[in-house]
């Protein structure tokens, strides 16, 4: 098996992110690592450095990793995080985190580059729903 892109959901909410994370999964064979960097240490809301570092980190299986952040202090957090511990495979992408995260699962399955899957996560932000 190849290295897939894996996904980090960055958000202040652990159960919105395990949410999410519970939808990616109905949508992939199981290839793609998704990991969450949801709220504080300790389960709190907000949104943790240290756990954006160490799920960058293990989400990686060589082919990158595209981060999602919910908004507001999550994407400053991760661009600190990203900052400081510059992974050369990382990207934050501008894109709707639920949108954007099916939009990346779905491209990472298929064992796309990691320039394809996040060019497909920042499409999802002209899709229409109606």
């Amino acid at each position: 098996m190849g290295a897939y892109v894996g996904i980090v959901l960055v958000s202040h909410s652990p159960g919105l992110a395990a949410g999410l994370r519970h939808l990616l999964a109905e949508l992939d064979s199981g290839n793609v690592r998704v990991l969450l960097a949801a709220g504080t240490e300790d389960g709190a809301l907000g949104t943790s450095y240290d756990l954006i570092v160490a799920a960058v980190a293990a989400a990686d299986s060589g082919a990158g990793v595209v981060v999602l952040a919910d908004l507001g202090s999550s994407v400053l957090t991760t661009l600190a995080a990203l900052e400081d511990h510059p992974a050369e495979r990382a990207r934050l992408v501008d894109a709707p985190f639920v949108e954007g995260a099916v939009a990346a699962l779905v491209t990472a399955s298929t064992g796309a580059a990691l320039a394809e899957v996040v060019a497909a996560a920042e499409d999802a932000r002209g899709y229409r729903k109606f």
